[in-house]
């Protein structure tokens, strides 16, 4: 199968799961903002926020290994899946005995109400981490599609049920976000035949050595996404309020639209970077894909700046509103996050994961440093664009050191001027007092940022016009 065959038919399979996902859950925005109170989904988000720390650490990353070694074929199946295994359930045991000792000390009020949920959650997410981490690594990404619509629809009903049938508030919307991931992970591990991969007896020791080489270092990266994804959300709290990381955390449900495209592409996009790595790059495959990528990723961007007051008004019910103002950076900081996830494939072929660790630990602590200096004195306004900077210092750093790994041809001056175009919509939409003067603006700059990338735009036609012709041919 040709390179760009690959990678369509893996962008296509992972598309239907993905939208499925993402897009439904998104259009249910308005029933959470309506349902739940600002501090209410600040709870929720937290025990997501404090989860998605824990869970790189306890499980020493070893999805990361999973993914890795699937995809090549150099350790049996049966071993990975049963070391992988073993981590699972020591790092659940973990947290279970941690939340028996806040119970009895009592160091968080919060956890202690919802202690149940938060292991609940917890146990989800790490099963589903190494779940589909298998599953993309095995090539079952058809299977991988059926059950993330599965997934899907069961959350969606289950929190129309719990949220307005029953009316159970965060305890419903706790259940239906657990429920859906889990009957995911049992269909996947039936489809797969995985449990009968697990042999827990078995020591395999050389293989756990070559697993754990692997994915230690990408402890740190893991931690370090963290902090960019999630640190600003802990100073919000200290500094503003839970209701204030509230209205942050539905902040970030617009730019989940430009998230959703480019979680979809990184996905399909590691599985090519491994199986086709070339780091001649002699048939420009690597280029086009970035070009094409990055030009699509801006124009999407300014596109959603432009519509972000409108969106808001359907999305965001009552005290919620107010978080139009943040989605702009925030978008802006998806796109080097996709383009750092980008360059990420690259380090992940030649197993260069310390670089994937350096380059997020500076990003991370830049975010740190930024949020305590901007927080205090703009709110969070100041947290938003914190971690567009810490994300645009990641890519930079990533792109310079893709090359010494591949000779990968960038239109950098092109491309900075319109992130540039993107700031300066982003600057207007928070200022402009005469909505006809904004969108007047906001209009002429996208005009301007598709300009530059018109010659993109030609190729990327030209090349799915290609495709179709070639398929009816």
């Amino acid at each position: 199968m040709g390179k760009y065959k690959y990678l369509a038919k893996n962008i296509g399979l992972l598309s239907l799961s993905s939208f499925a996902t993402k897009l439904l859950q998104f259009f249910l925005v308005p029933l959470y903002t309506n349902v739940l109170s600002t501090e209410e989904y600040g709870i929720y988000d937290l025990f997501g926020t404090t989860i998605s720390v824990l869970l790189p650490i306890l499980t020493l990353n070893i999805s990361e290994a999973m993914l890795r070694f699937a995809l090549e074929n150099r350790i049996s199946r049966k071993s990975i899946v049963s070391i992988s295994t073993r981590y699972f359930i020591i790092s659940n045991g973990i947290v279970a005995f941690g939340l028996a000792i806040n119970n009895i000390v009592g160091w968080s009020s919060v956890i202690s109400t919802y202690s149940i949920f938060f292991f609940l959650m917890y146990f989800s997410s790490t099963l589903s981490n190494l779940v589909l981490a298998y599953i993309r690594g095995i090539d079952r990404i058809a299977d991988l599609s059926i059950s993330s619509v599965i997934c899907s629809i069961i959350t969606i009903l289950f929190n129309i049920l719990f949220l307005v049938w029953f009316k159970w508030g965060l305890v419903g919307y706790f259940i239906a976000n657990i429920v859906g991931p889990v009957i995911q992970c049992l269909y996947l591990l039936i489809r797969a035949k995985t449990f009968k991969k697990i042999c827990l007896t078995k020591k395999y020791e050389f293989e756990a050595k070559e697993m754990l080489h692997y994915s230690k270092p990408m402890i740190a990266n893991s931690l370090a996404w963290w902090v960019n994804n999630a640190a600003d959300k802990y100073v919000i709290i200290w500094f503003c309020s839970l209701a204030e990381n509230g209205v942050y955390s539905v902040a970030s449900k617009i730019p989940s639209i430009l998230n959703v495209f480019s979680s979809i592409f990184s996905q399909a996009w590691t599985l090519s970077a491994v199986k086709d790595f070339d780091p001649e790059d002699k048939n420009g495959f690597f280029a086009n894909t970035y070009a094409a990528y990055n030009c699509l990723l801006t124009l999407l961007c300014s596109a959603i700046i432009i519509a972000d007051k409108g969106l808001a008004h359907f999305l965001y019910a009552k005290d919620f509103y107010v978080a139009w103002r943040y989605v702009p950076w925030l978008t802006i900081a998806v796109i080097f996050g996709a383009l750092s996830s980008y360059l990420g494939g690259f380090f992940t072929a030649v197993k260069d994961t310390k670089m994937f660790a350096q380059s997020s630990m500076i990003a991370a602590g830049i975010n740190i440093v930024l949020n305590l200096v901007f927080t205090p004195f703009i709110g969070v306004l100041g947290a938003a664009t914190a971690t567009t900077v810490c994300y645009f210092v990641m890519w930079i750093l990533r792109l310079k050191h893709c090359r010494k790994i591949i000779k990968l041809k960038v239109n950098l001056k092109r491309d900075l001027l319109s992130y540039f175009c993107l700031v300066i919509q982003s600057v207007i939409l928070l200022f402009a007092k005469n909505t006809l003067t904004m969108y007047c603006i906001e209009v002429s700059v996208f005009i301007v940022v598709l300009s530059l990338y018109i010659s993109d735009i030609r190729k990327i036609v030209d090349k799915t016009l290609g495709a179709v012709k070639n398929r009816k041919g």
